[in-house]
């Protein structure tokens, strides 16, 4: 089997120590990302092939974690869709769509024009990544690039994703088939320049009754992870704050089922035993030190058994999180001894 830690605990395979890695571990935090920010906008960063690898690798040179993903931003490969974005700091869309119109004009000529400065990221990363490494590849949910798409912009609770949902769920409909299409093609690519496995990002599905996911929503996600599904790649799931869905997410195929903190990941894991899963300490405990990082780490540890558990927070690095308590993180997960 490969020696990548990550890919063995997907695979559900026997493993010395369980995995870890952190979403936004790539910046942030991190002192040297912060300098980079100085003198480079986010966008520059993320559109730069030699920045955004730059940056990727960073937080492997200092601490021990077993994945690098990519610095990217899941708005990325839209442009590629004739999709205008900036961000303020979140995306900001030119021209939301609202219409049928704004549908008809998403469409990709060329799936070798979705975001080729992160594909080629993707590959310059694989390159300078130890074997022993898993290098991850991401993309958006149809769903959450929807709602910056419809909402022009990241808003509470996205009421006008919401009652465009309601009003045109036949737009919407061929909203996320087109979006779900681009966005099985962009996987497959960063796969084939070099990425281990994929994680798909659904971060506002929680928006959604079980009743409405079902109808709007699972039908694009399942053809979006049986299509990267097809080509060998192995899928990570991350569905943020919708512990209501989880029963109807979690029969979805992707080979791992990553949660936020609200969500009992030991219970996930026993209710779907077939399924590896990642996380899910909540990023605020690591604000509270080592100590505190340090006793939910091994709380975690104790609770969820270690066959295919990948350790993760619920949730993205807050950017003053002390180093310190990332440090305490390592030192549980590593000191672990297992049966």
């Amino acid at each position: 089997m490969n020696g990548k830690l990550v890919l063995k605990a997907l695979a559900r395979g026997d493993v010395p120590r369980r995995p870890l890695w952190i979403m936004r571990q790539a910046g942030r935090c991190l002192p040297e990302y912060r300098d980079l920010r100085r003198t480079h906008s986010f966008k520059a960063l993320s559109g730069s092939p030699d920045l955004a690898a730059e940056v990727s690798l960073l937080p492997l040179k200092r601490f021990p974690f077993d994945a690098a993903i990519v610095f990217a931003d899941i708005m990325s490969p839209l442009p590629a869709l004739g999709v205008q974005f900036d961000f303020a700091p979140g995306p900001v869309v030119a021209d939301p769509i609202r219409d049928q119109a704004g549908v008809d004009a998403i469409r990709v000529e060329d799936p070798d024009a979705l975001a080729p400065e992160v594909i080629e990221t993707v590959a310059r990363v694989r390159e300078e990544t130890p074997n022993d490494i898993a290098v991850l590849g991401f993309c958006g949910a149809p769903w959450t690039l929807a709602a910056y798409l419809v909402e022009g912009r990241g808003v509470k609770d996205f009421p006008t994703l919401r009652a465009f949902a309601a009003a045109k769920p036949a737009v919407l409909d061929g909203l996320l088939a087109r979006l779900s299409s681009a966005m099985a093609d962009y996987l497959i690519a960063q796969a084939r320049a070099g990425a281990d496995a994929v994680q798909v990002f659904d971060s506002w599905a929680g928006l959604l009754s079980l009743a409405d996911w079902e109808r709007l929503i699972r039908p694009h996600l399942r053809t979006l992870l049986e299509t990267v599904g097809a080509s060998g790649v192995p899928r990570i799931l991350f569905v943020q704050n919708a512990p209501h869905l989880m029963d109807a997410y979690a029969e979805l195929p992707a080979e791992a089922i990553s949660v936020d903190w609200r969500t009992d990941v030991a219970e996930a894991q026993r209710r779907w035993p077939d399924r590896a899963v990642q996380g899910n300490i909540d990023p605020a405990v690591l604000l509270g030190g080592k100590d505190a990082t340090r006793r939910a780490a091994e709380d975690l540890l104790a609770r969820v058994e270690p066959r295919g558990h990948i350790v993760n927070l619920g949730h993205g690095l807050l950017p003053e999180t002390p180093l310190a308590s990332i440090d305490a993180l390592v030192e549980a997960v590593h000191n672990e001894v297992l049966p």
